[in-house]
C-alpha cells in the first residue's frame, strides 16, 4: 500500500465525524519529503474549531497510521489569530 493510500485510509477513519457536521477533507499533496498538505472542505473550511479538528484529529490520525509522515499542513485552516478560533488548549 502506498503512502497516499495509507494517509487516505487514516482520513477515512475520521471522515464520518467531519461529514456529520457537513465537512470533509482532501489530500492536496504529499511532498517528496513526506509532508501531507490537506484542504478542509465544507463547513470545516471556516469552522472556528478547525484548528482543534486538524491538530487533535487529522494530524494525529495520519501520524499514527503513517509514522514516516514528518508534518501535516492544512492549506485553509482558520487563522490562529481569528478571535473565534478554538484551539485544543482552550478545551482543557
Amino acid at each position: 500500500m502506498t503512502i497516499y493510500e495509507r494517509v487516505e485510509q487514516a482520513l477515512d477513519s475520521i471522515r464520518p465525524y467531519l461529514e456529520t457536521d457537513g465537512g470533509n477533507v482532501s489530500i492536496e499533496e504529499i511532498t517528496n519529503d513526506n509532508v501531507v498538505k490537506l484542504r478542509l472542505l465544507g463547513t470545516c473550511a471556516n469552522c472556528a474549531m478547525s484548528i482543534m479538528t486538524f491538530k487533535a484529529g487529522l494530524e494525529q490520525a495520519i501520524k499514527k497510521a503513517v509514522p514516516e509522515i514528518v508534518s501535516v499542513e492544512a492549506l485553509n485552516l482558520t487563522d490562529m489569530d481569528d478571535p473565534n478560533a478554538i484551539t485544543p488548549g482552550q478545551l482543557s
